[in-house]
């Protein structure tokens, strides 16, 4: 029973199996998490639309659940930059100016991505892990970056954008920049000051948190909002409290599919994190189990009035770099920010937006790497126009398009290796081992016989492709082929009628030449799925080998014994037996 609660929440054996020894670490490493979270909550709830406390109600009920859920001991969920700009693309139009309809709309939206993560885990589709490439995500992940600042400069500046999309802003930017209110830009390049000197003097300490809280202090200070400076304005700190959302099933409809693009994107995004601290730290992670994880830490973020969550890259490499060694780190941190959300939430309230601009610009900066973008043409031009599409349709057609089109590309890309993948041409070694055949001669294609190999699953949509390639590798061919042996492991994976009535096909085209047609390997499957199909096998069909060198072996043998009868002939009847024994031998195994 309790193996079975341990595989049911992965964290929680972890916990009952704690060592004294990690907590002098993880508390250390809560405390630098709970300093680096907390401006980043509010900047990103800023962001997404909402007051600054859902952003801090996003850190609190998530963090635990993942803690107890969650396969990885180093990775921290919360407010995410790309999570965000996604969530206020969504909602922004639809809530039409009404704040409390736009905080619903993102708690609504932030359950849809839960749930679509609840079934994607139930589905075991933690494959999705790999779905979008690293060159379509780093196109992703940068085009929303540079979203993302440039969204932000209305604050720093302190004007207000007309317009929704990128293109329309930056066309308008001479006009945007006349408009430019003094005292909130010396309030950003402030924080901006602040912020680095204290990277400089003491890197280990939060520098987004004391270059918010200097600018707040400032503001308390010397009354700076006569000034027009802005502040986040009042916080309503406290309990969550759970309201239904109120508005029609059209509404609904429409964040359906953007809700399923935020949790593909997030849970991609997140175990990029995952993967590369347990790999760091020497340990798996289980994909589906963290499916499940996000999933049921967005919808307790929903249920505490909060907003959409992912693997935070930068608080957990805070976590690692401080030495956090389990998931208590995110209970302690987690707990901290629950102190401030609900008793301390007064002082929040003078936080100067521009600041909290500035901190959003420098998370994004993070995250944008155009040279990475660029050095991929060097090494992979696929990969280079794959991340350059991805990139350039979220510029101009915007954050959730571009996510659907980046969705779409994985897929294409997808399709198209199992539709055009690679093949090859195999013969034998001086060892007689099997390889492919090449420029380098290490092997050479086996006299009266050719052997072919599909590196990808048969399927409908591939057959003819597979048919019209070995036909031709099978046209170049030098010298009296005999038989065609085909490497069935890699191609023959699932039952297809599209692919035996092709197969049909090949044998019927290859009889007329005088030429046997053979297949190696996953020798019980085939001849399950001849017999369902109604298809021959054997000497009235195709021969099914159990793998390459017995096909390969008996094929050398029937040859080596029509070679002896074509030049001897049979002397007597004993003789005659002896060959025709030989051949029926082979064509039964």
């Amino acid at each position: 029973m309790l193996s079975r609660l341990y595989e049911f929440m992965p964290g929680l054996n972890t916990l009952i199996n704690y060592e004294r020894k990690w907590f002098a670490d993880d508390v250390k490493a809560a405390l630098s998490v709970a300093a680096v979270a907390l401006p980043v909550a509010i900047a990103y709830a800023q962001l997404t639309g909402v007051n600054a406390a859902v952003g801090l109600y996003s850190c609190v009920l998530p963090m635990m659940i993942y803690a107890l859920f969650g396969t990885s001991r180093q990775l921290i969920v919360g407010p995410d930059a790309a999570t965000c700009a996604v969530i206020a693309a969504v909602v922004t139009p639809l809530a039409a100016g009404d704040s409390v309809k736009h905080w619903q709309l993102v708690m609504t939206m932030t359950a849809m991505t839960g749930f679509w993560c609840l079934i994607a885990s139930r589905f075991k589709l933690g494959v999705l892990a790999d779905f979008l490439s690293k060159p379509i995500l780093m196109g992703l992940l940068n085009g929303v970056a540079v979203t993302i600042i440039v969204g932000q400069f209305s604050k720093i500046f302190g004007f207000t954008f007309d317009e929704r999309y990128l293109l329309e802003r930056l066309g308008g930017a001479p006009t945007y920049l006349s408009k430019t209110h003094v005292p909130t830009l010396l309030m950003a390049i402030l924080t901006v000051a602040i912020y680095f000197g204290m990277k400089r003097l003491r890197p280990s300490w939060p520098s987004s948190m004391f270059a918010i809280a200097f600018g707040a202090i400032l503001v308390w200070v010397f009354n700076l909002e006569q000034f027009d400076v802005k502040t986040i304005g009042e916080v309503a700190g406290g309990l969550p409290l759970f309201q239904a959302p109120e508005f029609n099933v059209g509404i609904i409809r429409e964040l359906v599919m953007p809700a399923l693009n935020l949790a593909v994107v997030s849970f991609v995004s997140m175990m990029l994190t995952a993967r590369s601290f347990a790999a760091k730290n020497g340990y798996d992670i289980d994909a589906d189990k963290e499916f499940r994880a996000l999933g049921l830490a967005n919808i307790a973020s929903a249920l505490s009035q909060g907003f959409a969550v992912s693997g935070a890259d930068s608080r957990t490499a805070v976590n690692d770099a401080n030495g956090g060694k389990t998931q208590l780190v995110s209970i302690i941190a987690a707990a901290i920010i629950a102190i401030i959300a609900i008793f301390l939430t007064a002082p929040l309230e003078f936080i100067p937006s521009a600041a909290l601009g500035v901190v959003l610009v420098i998370a994004s900066v993070h995250l944008l790497d155009l040279k990475a973008v660029w050095q991929l043409r060097l090494r992979d031009k696929q990969a280079f126009y794959l991340a350059s599409i991805t990139l350039f349709a979220v510029l101009f057609i915007g954050v959730i398009p571009g996510i659907t089109l980046a969705v779409l590309l994985g897929l294409f890309q997808f399709i198209r290796t199992v539709m055009r993948p690679t093949d090859q041409v195999l013969g034998v070694d001086i060892k007689g081992v099997i390889r492919s055949l090449d420029s380098s001669d290490k092997a050479k294609p086996v006299a009266g016989i050719f052997i072919y190999r599909f590196n990808s699953p048969l399927t409908y949509f591939n057959s003819g492709y597979f048919k019209r390639r070995l036909l031709e590798q099978y046209a170049r061919q030098k010298g009296d082929i005999k038989c065609v042996i085909i490497d069935a492991v890699p191609c023959f994976t699932h039952l297809d009628l599209s692919v035996m009535a092709m197969l049909a096909d090949l044998d019927a085209l290859f009889k007329k030449r005088g030429v046997r047609l053979e297949l190696a390997g996953r020798k019980r499957q085939l001849l399950s799925w001849f017999e369902q199909t109604g298809m021959k096998s054997g000497n009235e069909g195709i021969y099914i080998r159990s793998d390459l060198y017995l096909a390969l072996k008996v094929n050398q043998s029937k040859q080596a014994a029509d070679e002896a009868l074509q030049e001897h002939g049979p002397d007597t009847e004993q003789d005659k037996f002896e060959q025709h024994k030989v051949v029926l031998t082979h064509s039964q195994i």
